[in-house]
């Protein structure tokens, strides 16, 4: 008598592949004082809602300033290990002879809650706005702007140097200028090349100044290496249609606006790394050969069909890439300041963090190191001139009750920040 083998039914198991990140990556994401603090009255920003007819008002933002440790709390439990954020200068130095130890303290209050919770904290000492009066004396135009600035940012090193290792003077620089001094959409609204490049080169001495001085306290004090940058806003320059106009433009953009101060201040030896904010694509179809269409024109013909987010940017993970690769010549390390979406399709969300994620190991692939990653924004904010509407947040906010929300695609991030595991 036998018995026969009968084939044994077993469920198929797919094993997807996994990209896997270094153990002391830094994962989190990033705010700005003024587009979640709220209240900041202040401000120069602050003022010129109240005159501009049409222009949202920030009010009470996200009133992170009140719930700072709550929100520190959310992001711990979405994995992060780092968060960027700024202080807000007027808040700080409300007058040219003033400064607030109170809300200094704040500051320090914040930094405590974030080290409590195992949370690199990485502080940005300019995020876009300033104090009323430092405008009303010219704002970054005076030529004294940078001693203006150094005076706060001493203040700001003595008070939390022993609590903070990345630091990021001013948010971009270049984005700043633009739209302050070329195109004059944001305050002060001026119109002006020679002027945008003014504000540039003093914005640019402000950095430098208190590169050195970050480094000059530390060394002092004989506390661990500081690791100083800018945060650099990089955008992907590509030709429409190869052509020497189109070429020569993408040139031109490259060396304007992406690598003009990284150049500037790797000679200078004032960066111990480059902190970039990338988001998106620029398709380039100029049609004339001044300097206005060499470094102004976009591709209006429609050829942009990549997906885009609700402010019509496209979405174009291989620039990040390719732009990552291109710094390696600085030999610095990179640290992602900012990368992110604004949309309603949390699903889109998700896609656009993981095809960057992916890009950015590719990169490291390459030989380039890179220090974290952070996104914009950990919550829903006010948007500068484009006001609430624009949702960028890990977290939704309920503006009625100020209710943070973790989105689905916060929680998938937290599962690739607590094992360092992206699926491919």
């Amino acid at each position: 008598m036998f018995t026969a083998c009968l084939p044994i039914k077993t469920r198929r198991v797919i094993i997807k592949p996994m990209i896997e990140f270094p153990k002391d990556f830094l994962w989190g994401a990033a705010t700005s004082a003024y587009q979640v603090e709220g209240d900041n009255f202040n401000s120069d920003w602050w003022q010129w809602e109240k005159t501009r007819p049409g222009i949202v008002s920030s009010g009470a933002a996200c009133r992170h300033y009140q719930y700072f440790r709550e929100d520190f709390a959310l992001a711990k439990s979405l994995g992060h290990n780092s968060h960027r954020f700024s202080l807000e200068w007027a808040r700080i130095q409300p007058e040219p002879d003033k400064f607030s130890d109170d809300q200094l303290n704040h500051y320090v209050r914040a930094i405590d809650s974030l080290r409590s919770l195992g949370i690199e904290p990485v502080v940005t000492l300019h995020h876009f706005t300033n104090p009323l009066w430092f405008s009303k004396i010219g704002g970054w135009e005076n030529p004294q702007a940078w001693q203006y600035f150094l005076a706060y940012a001493q203040k700001v090193i003595q008070a939390l140097c022993g609590k903070v290792k990345y630091w990021v003077t001013i948010n971009e620089p270049m984005v700043y200028a633009y739209y302050s001094y070329l195109i004059g959409d944001w305050p002060p609204q001026k119109k002006s090349p020679a002027m945008a490049n003014k504000v540039i080169n003093n914005l640019v001495e402000a950095h430098i100044r208190t590169y050195r001085l970050i480094h000059s306290f530390y060394k002092k004090n004989k506390l661990i290496d500081p690791s100083v940058s800018i945060a650099q806003s990089m955008i992907a320059f590509v030709a429409c249609q190869k052509s020497l106009r189109n070429n020569l433009a993408v040139y031109l953009r490259n060396r304007v606006f992406n690598f003009r101060l990284i150049e500037q201040l790797s000679r200078k030896k004032c960066l111990d790394f480059v902190g970039m904010n990338y988001y998106t694509r620029h398709l380039i179809d100029t049609r004339g050969w001044s300097w206005e269409e060499l470094l102004g024109n976009t591709c209006t013909k429609k050829h942009d069909t990549l997906p885009k987010n609700s402010l019509g940017w496209e979405i174009y993970p291989q620039g990040l890439y390719d732009l990552m690769v291109a710094l390696k010549k600085y030999k610095l390390p990179v640290f992602i300041l900012e990368n992110g979406i604004c949309c309603d399709d949390d699903q889109l969300r998700w896609e656009y963090i993981r095809q960057h994620l992916k890009k950015v190991h590719e990169a490291m692939d390459r030989g380039i190191k890179v220090i974290g990653y952070l996104y914009w924004s950990l919550l829903d904010n006010f948007e500068w001139d484009k006001g609430f509407a624009p949702r960028f947040g890990l977290c939704a906010v309920d503006y009625s009750d100020y209710k943070r929300i973790p989105r689905d695609s916060a929680k998938k991030l937290a599962q690739v920040a607590s094992n360092g595991l992206l699926e491919e």
